[in-house]
């Protein structure tokens, strides 16, 4: 078994090819189904933003399951592709891929340092893998510290001061490009989140003709009624609206391009001594780069906004020491349990017999004496369970911490245990369900050979 994380980034893929492998929301549990179909992935998740796509998943081979991971990159909703993906991808391994989602969870990995959105980006994913049934106890566990390391990172330091998103970067990018914003048309295409946060944004720096235009009429009504300023505009009227505007920010789900050359060389012909600015922060992209050579037409994607924008992150930038102790930490608990796994098997059986000799102890001595009363039976039952977790608390504890430091003398331990026990026939697998020990794990021949300092 081996924790591992495929991807592409802003780091490594330029938007024309993050757009490629782009997976809206409403593909999104196909796709992980699809994902733990292959014989070598036995658990997986996905987060897709503007910045990123990235795999992770629990391989039971890894050079197979790495190789199956990328079939999916390349083959799955996509005609060929036309170019080699492989110089764009990265792969880690164990602590890396751990450590990695801990650092995109915090911010630290973003575009701008400690974008707001982007915690909110890794908790649907795990929603979204939750929903699809693709998520194990590995992965589960992992998503769940990255989320509790992103609170803390956005509580506890300064990481998420002086609110900035890609949204927000944006419109400081349209400033300095058009001056103050005030008397300014700007045009809003797509009204989701990214465009609520624009919108709100530019309320607050004072613009006051702001047109919101999305498929949806009803959906950009509601938020221009929640902005209090601005108007809404249907999606078919976008050639109209783009005649008067000023500037045009972009952020819309669609899987092709919304305005294209020649939608804007028509526009352009009936305001031919006007500029036009249009910022694309949507992945797919929505406006064609083609449009760019258009006379009075200027276009920005979302990596030229990264690239180019100048946001003040000084004070973010003194947190990252600050964030990378609370990623030591949330990772060093994720590496303790994930090497205990090993012997989860055991513990869970010898608590499964230990409560089985409990039980049907108690039982056989209320049926001793009928006369006991409802408090005294509450009080041998109560008795009884305390009798059993003191007695099994120091081995129990023992095994989990030496299989955190020890892995090979913790499962000689542990096998010590089910021989003193006679524990062979109660190993049985827990449930497998959230949070619950791993129930594939078993001792003896069929001993998992996950280790976390790489993988087998």
């Amino acid at each position: 078994m081996a924790l591992a994380c495929l991807g592409l980034s802003h780091h490594t893929a330029p938007a024309e090819v993050r757009e490629r492998h782009a997976f809206p929301p409403s593909r999104m549990a196909e796709a992980l189904v699809a994902l733990c179909d292959y014989e070598a992935v036995g658990e997986a998740a996905m987060l897709s933003t503007c910045g990123r796509l990235e795999i992770y998943a629990e391989l039971e081979d890894p050079e197979l399951g790495i190789l199956q991971l990328k079939q999916f990159l390349s083959g799955f909703g996509h005609a060929s592709l036309g170019y080699d993906i492989e110089p764009y991808l990265y792969t880690l391994f164990a602590e890396e891929a751990g450590e990695h989602l801990l650092r995109v969870a915090t911010g630290l990995d973003s575009m701008l340092i400690g974008e707001a959105e982007i915690l909110g980006q890794v908790k649907n994913a795990y929603l979204q893998a939750q929903r699809a049934r693709s998520l194990g106890t590995a992965l589960h566990r992992l998503f769940r510290e990255a989320i509790n390391a992103g609170r803390a990172a956005r509580s506890q330091t300064a990481i998420g001061d002086n609110s900035v998103s890609v949204a927000t970067a944006a419109i400081a990018m349209a400033k300095e490009h058009v001056g103050t914003l005030r008397g300014k048309t700007i045009v809003l295409v797509g009204a989701g989140k990214m465009g609520e946060v624009a919108a709100r944004r530019l309320k607050l720096e004072g613009a006051d003709d702001v047109i919101v235009v999305n498929r949806s009429y009803d959906r950009a009504r509601d938020l221009v009624r929640r902005l209090g300023v601005g108007r809404a505009a249907a999606l078919g009227a976008i050639h109209d609206v783009l005649a008067g505007a000023d500037v045009v920010i972009t952020s819309t789900g669609a899987p092709h391009f919304m305005l294209t050359p020649e939608q804007l060389e028509g526009t352009m012909a009936q305001r031919p001594e006007r500029p036009l600015f249009l910022i694309d922060i949507a992945v797919p992209r929505d406006v064609d780069p083609e449009a760019g050579r258009i006379p009075g037409v200027r276009v920005a994607d979302i990596d030229q906004l990264a690239a180019t924008v100048d946001v003040t992150l000084e004070r973010r930038r003194q947190a990252i020491p600050l964030v990378e102790e609370i990623i030591a930490e949330h990772l060093m608990r994720y590496r303790q349990w994930y090497d205990s796994r090993a012997v989860f098997p055991i513990i869970a059986s010898l608590s499964r017999k230990a409560e089985t000799i409990r039980k049907g102890e108690v039982e056989r001595i209320f049926a001793r004496c009928p006369g006991l009363n409802e408090r005294d039976q509450m009080l041998i039952t109560g008795m009884s369970l305390t009798i059993v977790s003191k007695l099994l608390h120091s081995a129990i504890t023992r095994i989990r911490e030496k299989a955190a430091h020890d892995r090979a003398e913790a499962l000689f331990h542990a096998r010590l245990v089910g021989e003193m026990f006679g524990l062979d026939e109660q190993s049985a697998p827990l449930p497998a369900e959230a949070g619950a020990e791993p129930p594939s794990l078993q001792l003896g021949d069929g001993e998992s050979s996950s280790v976390w300092n790489g993988y087998s």
